[in-house]
């Protein structure tokens, strides 16, 4: 006999596949329910609605996060180091829980229209947060550049690392500790080989600032 507890694990395990493979909203109360074997009034047992399912999944999810964040910025470190260890851990996080990653990043305008995810947000925001940190005090210590905004550059990182889950398949021969490594490098050094640098410091400087419609999308 399967147990409450383990039933509600069950639940939110099947949702969350369902969920990422079909979207929230094409999703039925009644599909979650065939796909636990269970009928229908039996998930009303555990859960009010389908949106206090989606919360269970991604609220566990997003404490998940922020304890492998926790863990990967805790001793002495680099700006540097630490922008590794958090895409290391982002991408790690995407190997281990792929369903709850999609449904993320795939309906984040849904979980942002509702005050039933009002938790969900603060999680959110408290995630982004520990990113900003991180790269405010890479620039402020003079490894990171000054003329682009940390949160353009935490939106652009953002968006290489979790979206990654679409395309990256672990366990091939692109390990996800080489894909972490890239990552780090292209947004830390660029994409320019030795000599192609090399040529272009030669070449004479041509800077182009940062607009200030970039700057004001980057406050929003």
């Amino acid at each position: 006999m399967i147990e409450p507890q383990d039933r509600r694990e069950l639940i939110v395990s099947c949702a969350a596949e369902l969920f990422a493979r079909r979207s929230v909203a094409a999703t039925t109360v009644r599909e979650i329910a065939d796909a636990v074997g269970v009928l229908s009034g039996s998930l009303y047992h555990h859960f009010e609605s389908k949106d206090a399912i989606v919360e269970a999944v991604l609220s566990g999810y997003l404490e998940l996060i922020r304890a492998q964040y926790r863990q990967a910025i805790s001793s002495g470190k680099t700006p540097a180091e630490r922008v590794h260890a958090l895409v290391l851990a982002s991408l790690k996080i995407a190997e281990d829980q792929p369903y709850p990653t999609l449904i993320y990043q795939n309906e984040i305008h849904y979980l942002s229209e509702s005050p039933q995810f009002a938790a969900v947000q603060k999680a959110a925001e408290e995630v982004q947060n520990t990113w900003l940190k991180v790269i405010e005090a890479g620039v402020r210590d003079g490894s990171f550049r000054k003329d682009l905004p940390a949160r353009t550059f935490y939106r652009l990182i953002r968006d290489a690392v979790w979206l990654s889950v679409r395309w990256h398949r672990p366990g091939g021969k692109y390990s996800t500790e080489q894909l972490a490594d890239d990552v780090t490098s292209i947004f830390l050094s660029g994409y320019l080989s030795a000599s192609t640098e090399a040529r272009t410091a030669k070449a004479p400087a041509s800077k182009a600032p940062v607009s200030k419609t970039a700057r004001a999308a980057a406050k929003g």
